[in-house]
C-alpha cells in the first residue's frame, strides 16, 4: 500500500491528494476533508482556529493509523492522511483522510478509521476564535494509542 502522510503549515493540496489516490486496480476513491465551520459545540461566531501539534510525534502515529489501514482492509491501495497547522478561516480544510481500494465498502470504512482514529490518537490541538473569545477545543480527549487489529 502506497501512503502520503503529512503536516504542513500549507494549504493541503485536495485535488492533488484525489489524483495521488487514483489506482486502476481500485474502483472506489473516499476521500473525507474536514473544514474550519462557524461554530462549535456552545460556542457561535467562530471566525478561525488555530491548531497546534507536538510535530516530531505527528507523522509516526500517522504511519501506525496507515499502517493499521492496511492490516485491517489489505485490499487498500493507497491510503492519505494529511492534516494542516498554524491559523485556518472558514471553509478551509484542516484534514485530509483518503482510501482506494478495488471496492467501495473497504474504501469507505478504511478512511472512516483513519479519520477517527487520526483524531483520538495524533497530537494536534486546535485553539477557536469565536464571538464569546477565545478558547481551546472542548471536545479534546487524551491521546490514545492507534488501535490494532
Amino acid at each position: 500500500m502506497d501512503t502520503w502522510l503529512e503536516l504542513t503549515h500549507g494549504e493541503l493540496p485536495i485535488a492533488a491528494i484525489y489524483s495521488w489516490a487514483l489506482d486502476p486496480a481500485a474502483g472506489a476513491v473516499v476521500l473525507f476533508s474536514g473544514t474550519v465551520r462557524d461554530h462549535a459545540e456552545h460556542r457561535t461566531g467562530v471566525t478561525q482556529l488555530i491548531y497546534e501539534a507536538y510535530e516530531s510525534e505527528v507523522t509516526p502515529r500517522l504511519a501506525d493509523i496507515a499502517a493499521e489501514m492496511g492490516r485491517r482492509w489489505p485490499s487498500v491501495r493507497k491510503a492519505a492522511l494529511l492534516h494542516r497547522v498554524g491559523t485556518l478561516g472558514l471553509t478551509e480544510s484542516s484534514v485530509v483522510v483518503a482510501a482506494s481500494a478495488p471496492h467501495r465498502d473497504a474504501a469507505f470504512e478504511a478512511a472512516r478509521f483513519g479519520i477517527d482514529t487520526l483524531k483520538a490518537t495524533v497530537p494536534i490541538w486546535k485553539q477557536e476564535h469565536h464571538d464569546a473569545g477565545t478558547d481551546w477545543g472542548l471536545q479534546s480527549q487524551p491521546i490514545a494509542q492507534v488501535p490494532r487489529s
